[in-house]
């Protein structure tokens, strides 16, 4: 009888500490040793010139997530997002359950559970976000809900169907301390939105490259600001989600440097889309492609997120998956998105691309080290949340969720190669050095050269552990 079930040989070992080479043992879906000369095995896997890392945990994803009444349908399910996921290399997703206004959290929590079951291809957990903070929610849904393993969740200081006050914000800050959740920031000012927006459709600038132009980089950095102001006020930590640029990422360090548990995440979007993009072709609606928020900046700013990854301002690296389809009622030149840009569909395709993006502009082109590379997209995202020890490495007792990685092998991202449902890439046509060969997920083989051979129902729901980086310490 073979010792293991699995065993990947000759490759180059990679955690956000150290780099070795060593074989790498899976007995029932575990890593049980790594080493030389671990004995036999079902299944030998040769990895020899590639990387072996752990799978890749992307902490923010949209799949499944109803708005508004009416509003475009996202393309991505559970299905063929967690599908995407595991082409690109990602075992683990965090999605988002969201509470429509007027409805109880357990419901809506309830009714994300009943979408996700049995098709998902990866392992994959629920942020709440919370949109009407009543008391009831506060005093009992939200507390009992962290204890059973949802600890964390969203809020947003934007959207008509989302945004919560100053007040509310407070309010809800004040529970998550009390019982022990992480709370993660959508951190733009929706009154300047309003605002900028209503000002260009009266001046008739509503192609899509205008979205950029209502919400500029002081409309992140002032809600920033008073995001890290209420969090100090309540003494509570928060995630800062998708930083677009330098004056939000500033904020942040701005408070780290002072003493206060401000955490950063940025993604793909903003270290490989411009503004430019939104432009399309002479201001036609081809830049509604591009439309996600915050926005992409400029080459200046991407700048400015390598500094805040180099220098720890960020801790995870996220694709903020949000996909909507181009062509269609529901895609992002429906009629309605045609007469301006405040209707063009808010958000773009990218879990399959997070990481060969990320491991070519950061790794190949010599910005960070393969250990930071694992740190940002896995290792940050298990810590974050409350999935460590099980996720984010490779050593005995962590989950065997592994991705072999050629580091030299390069390609052009293109449609024809996406898993997803949206019906195109914004990464289209972006050449990469670095690209995932094999995913495997639980000890099993579920992705091989683009070849998906797991099956929906294959990944499992997660409940967390709370996070260390929501502790409060005693008598604060």
């Amino acid at each position: 009888m073979p010792d293991f079930d699995l065993v990947i040989r000759g490759g180059t070992c990679v955690t956000a500490a150290d780099t070795f080479l060593a074989d790498v043992a899976i007995r029932d879906g575990r890593i049980v040793a790594t080493g030389e000369n671990l004995g036999s095995a079902a299944k030998v896997i040769d990895a020899s010139g590639l990387l072996v890392m752990p799978g890749g945990i992307d902490s923010h994803v949209h799949l499944a997530q109803e708005s508004s009444p009416g509003a475009p349908k996202m393309a991505d399910g559970f299905e063929t997002g967690t599908r995407s996921a595991i082409a690109g290399g990602t075992t683990t997703v965090l999605s988002f359950a969201v509470q429509p206004r007027g409805a109880g959290l357990r419901e809506s929590v309830l009714a994300y559970h009943a979408k996700a079951e049995g098709q998902a291809y990866c392992d994959y957990g629920f942020h709440l976000i919370i949109t009407d903070p009543t008391p009831n929610v506060l005093g009992q849904e939200l507390p009992a809900l962290v204890d059973d393993g949802y600890t964390s969740f969203k809020v947003f200081m934007t959207y008509d169907d989302m945004v919560l006050n100053d007040r509310q914000l407070l309010d809800v800050f004040d529970c998550a301390r009390g019982c022990g959740a992480l709370v993660m920031v959508h951190c733009e000012g929706y009154d300047a939105i309003r605002f900028m927006t209503e000002k260009l459709e009266r001046a008739g600038k509503t192609a899509p490259y205008y979205h950029g132009v209502s919400r500029p980089q002081v409309v992140e950095r002032e809600a920033a600001h008073r995001a890290i102001s209420h969090a100090e006020l309540v003494d509570v930590p928060i995630m800062i989600v998708h930083v677009s640029g330098r004056e939000a990422m500033e904020q942040i360090r701005w408070a780290q440097q002072k003493g206060l548990k401000i955490y950063g995440e940025t993604c793909t979007q903003y270290i490989a889309l411009t503004a430019d993009d939104m432009k399309g072709l002479n201001m036609d609606a081809t830049g509604g492609k591009y439309v996600c928020s915050p926005p992409p900046r400029d080459r200046q700013s991407w700048d400015a997120i390598w500094e805040g990854l180099r220098g720890g301002v960020f801790q995870t690296f996220s694709s903020d998956h949000c996909p909507f389809f181009w062509e269609g009622p529901d895609g992002k030149q429906n009629p309605k998105a045609k007469t301006s840009f405040r209707w063009v569909p808010n958000g773009i395709p990218g879990v399959e691309n997070r990481l060969p993006v990320f491991f070519s502009k950061g790794v190949s082109e010599g910005r960070i080290s393969l250990n930071e590379f694992v740190a940002l997209t896995s290792t940050n995202h298990a810590r974050m949340y409350g999935l460590y020890p099980r996720k984010g490495s490779i050593a005995p007792g962590f989950d065997a969720d592994i991705v072999l990685w050629d580091a030299n092998r390069e390609e052009t991202i293109s449609q024809s190669l996406m898993h997803h449902a949206a019906d195109y890439t914004p990464y289209e046509g972006l050449r990469v050095k670095g690209w995932p060969v094999m995913t495997v997920l639980g000890g099993k083989v579920v992705c091989e050269d683009g070849r998906i051979l797991g099956a929906p129902g294959q990944g499992r729901f997660l409940p967390r552990a709370r996070s260390p980086f929501a502790h409060v310490s005693a008598g604060a």
